[in-house]
C-alpha cells in the first residue's frame, strides 16, 4: 500500500524521500522521481514528517527503533505518521519515546485495502494530540477520502481494531452465506446479486463477495494480515478484561485457512475453508 501512497503525496506536489525493506521498490519509486534513503534514520534527517506503512507491531518498532531507526535521527519538531495496524499499548509507547526525542506522533491507520491506496480513498482514523492533527491533516487529506481524529494517542489503533474486528466477522459472513448458496444448489453469483440493495447488502459483499464467486484470490488485504489484525483486537480486549467470542471463532477460520497454505492469498479466500477440507492452493494467479 504504501508504494501508490507515495506516489499520490508526489503527484500532490512532495518531495518524497523513500525507505523500504523490500528489495527493488526503492529503486522503483526513485526512478518515478523520489529520493532514495538506505534507512529510516536517513529519511528522518531530510524528512520533517516520517509516515510509516509497515506490516505489524514488530515492523513499527524496528523502524523507529532499531538499527539505523528513525530515533537516531534529531527529531525535534519532526512529526512521525504510523498508518500500518499497530497494537494500541505499544502505540503509546512508541509515542512516548518519539515526544521525549522532541517530536510528535500520530497514529493514523487506514480502511480500504490496497484498492483505497491506489484510489486515495481510504478511509482513516486517527489518534494523538490536536496540533499534530492539524499538522497531519493536508498529508492525510491527500491520501485519503475521509478522515476522522477519534481522539488521544492509541484512539486511531482503537478504531482500526473495531474496524477488523467488523470485516472479519462480514467477511466469514458472507463466506458462510455464499459457500452454503452453492453446496444447496444455487448460483452463489445470483444469490449475491439477490442480496444487494437489501439488510445483507455491504461493501464486503460488493468487493469480497465477488472475489468469492469468480474465485480471484489474488491479494488485496491477505488471509495472514487480517489474522494478526483480528490477534491484536483479541488482545486489546483482553487487556481490557473482555471477551469477543465470534472474533475468537472467526479467527479459527483464518487459522484453517493459513495452515492449508493460503496465508497469503486474499482474505476472500476465507470460503476455501467452508467448500472444501482439501488443501488451499496457495499461488493466487492459479485460482
Amino acid at each position: 500500500m504504501g508504494r501508490p501512497m507515495s506516489r499520490h503525496l508526489l503527484a500532490a506536489g512532495a518531495r518524497v524521500v523513500i525507505f523500504s525493506r523490500r528489495p527493488g521498490v526503492v529503486e522503483d519509486l526513485a526512478a518515478r522521481g523520489m529520493t532514495p534513503a538506505d534507512s529510516p534514520a536517513a529519511v528522518a534527517q531530510e524528512a520533517e514528517t516520517v509516515i510509516l506503512m509497515v506490516s505489524d507491531t514488530r515492523a513499527v518498532e524496528a523502524v523507529l527503533f532499531g538499527p539505523g531507526g528513525v530515533i537516531e535521527a534529531p527529531l525535534k519538531g519532526r512529526l512521525i505518521i504510523d498508518m500500518g495496524t499497530t497494537g494500541v499499548a505499544a502505540t503509546r509507547r512508541f509515542a512516548a519515546r518519539i515526544a521525549e526525542a522532541g517530536g510528535e506522533y500520530v497514529d493514523a491507520p487506514v480502511s480500504g485495502g490496497t484498492l483505497g491506496a491506489e484510489a486515495a480513498s481510504l478511509t482513516i482514523m486517527a489518534g494523538g494530540g490536536d496540533r499534530a492533527l492539524d499538522r497531519a491533516r493536508p498529508i492525510l487529506s491527500v491520501l485519503g477520502g475521509a478522515l476522522t481524529h477519534v481522539g488521544g494517542t492509541g484512539a486511531g489503533q482503537v478504531a482500526k481494531a473495531a474496524n477488523q474486528v467488523i470485516v472479519g466477522l462480514n467477511i466469514g459472513a458472507v463466506a458462510e452465506a455464499l459457500a452454503l448458496a452453492r453446496r444447496a444448489g444455487a448460483d452463489p453469483a445470483r444469490v449475491r446479486q439477490a442480496l444487494k440493495g437489501g439488510f445483507a447488502d455491504s461493501r464486503v459483499l460488493e468487493v469480497h463477495g465477488e472475489r468469492m464467486v469468480s474465485g480471484d484470490f489474488r491479494p488485496g488485504g491477505k488471509a495472514v494480515t487480517q489474522r494478526k489484525d483480528m490477534a491484536q483486537a483479541l488482545e486489546l480486549a483482553a487487556e481490557l478484561g473482555m471477551d469477543l467470542p465470534a472474533t475468537r471463532l472467526n479467527m479459527g477460520l483464518y487459522d484453517r485457512l493459513i495452515d492449508a497454505g493460503g496465508g497469503g492469498l486474499d482474505h476472500a479466500a476465507l470460503i476455501k475453508v467452508l467448500e472444501s477440507e482439501a488443501e488451499v492452493d496457495p499461488d493466487p494467479d492459479r485460482n
